[in-house]
């Protein structure tokens, strides 16, 4: 009986090992197929990318000069640089940035260190920003022609200016607005998430040492998370730089000959540049170099903002270690 049962204990470990060997190289092989597939998604991003710069670097090499940068268009826009574009594309970033940032920093605070768990602004808000984030560009496009030109802008012109139209037209100060509507979920969110990583012992000790609310938030929260909060916002105002359907009815001009000196003035945009060149001109294949030149420009712009996102995140956590 004994040996009996001993073969019976043999025979069930010798099934299962040949079990967990089979599960083991099932297992090994899947594994090693799903890191060839997501090797292969990120060799396929890297490819397109690659292909992508190089079109753009190599078409509009040629064209990207000193003057190009420096100088004013000509001759229906079929010469000379893009100056304004770029001034314009300058100006319209910092404004958005002065009317998103505090703004969207002040709600994910709110949200953040204020809120409760279970409250219904709270998540009202949330709801909002939601809705906000998946909303057509276009559609802030036109909300800003409604709402900021025609109803602020004619509402000041009638009260300052003795209907005289003035701000009641497309112009710098609307299309910033518009572009920080646009802004503000990714600006809200990011900072949201960057307060979340500060360790909830951090508080809890600062207010245990006789810090009030707001001086735990100002002296303890916002520098550990600064670096994640000007990420987020770097991020933001690199997609601002980009778009182009929100400030097609709310200030963006065609052409210009002159810079922007006041918020009342319309400007000109790199995108919109490369757009009106694309599909407006009279002659599209002689601005193409100059499209690909100015799209150049628009990708140097926005890689300068990252790398100095990347700047100032690194040198933040330096000081602080």
């Amino acid at each position: 009986m004994e040996t009996s049962f001993d073969n019976t204990i043999t025979e069930e470990r010798v099934v299962n090992s040949t079990f967990f060997n089979k599960t083991d190289a099932s297992t090994i092989r899947k594994g090693k197929m799903i890191e060839g597939v997501t090797l292969a998604a990120v060799v396929l991003i890297i490819m397109v990318i690659a292909v992508i710069l190089g079109i753009i670097v190599y078409n509009g090499w040629g064209t990207f000069s000193w003057e190009f940068i420096s100088s004013f268009p000509t001759d229906g826009m079929t010469k000379g640089g893009i100056f304004p574009a770029i001034m314009g594309t300058f100006i319209l970033v910092v404004l958005m940035s002065l009317a998103a940032v505090p703004f969207g920093t002040i709600t994910a605070l709110y949200l953040t260190e204020y809120a409760r768990e279970n409250s219904k602004i709270a998540a009202a808000v949330r709801f909002s920003i939601r809705t906000l984030a998946v909303v057509p560009s276009i559609i802030f496009g036109l909300f800003g022609l409604g709402f900021f030109v025609h109803f602020m802008g004619g509402s000041m012109d009638s009260v300052f200016n003795g209907g005289e139209l003035r701000w009641g037209q497309p112009n710098i100060l609307w299309a910033s607005l518009t572009m920080g509507l646009l802004t503000l979920p990714v600006i809200i969110v990011s900072v949201e998430e960057a307060l979340k990583t500060v360790p909830r012992d951090l508080r809890e000790a600062s207010l245990a040492l006789g810090a009030t609310k707001w001086q735990t938030i100002w002296k303890v929260v916002l520098p550990e998370s600064i670096s994640g909060i000007m990420t987020g916002t770097i991020l933001a105002v690199s997609r601002g730089a980009g778009e182009v359907a929100p400030i097609l009815f709310t200030g963006a001009a065609y052409y210009l000959a002159t810079l922007p000196t006041s918020l009342s003035d319309q400007f000109m945009n790199l995108g919109y540049h490369v757009y009106i060149m694309s599909t407006q001109s009279a002659d599209v294949e002689g601005t193409m170099p100059i499209q690909f030149a100015t799209t150049l420009v628009l990708l140097l712009l926005t890689i300068s903002l990252n790398i100095v996102a990347v700047v100032i995140r690194s040198r933040i956590r330096r000081k602080k270690n």
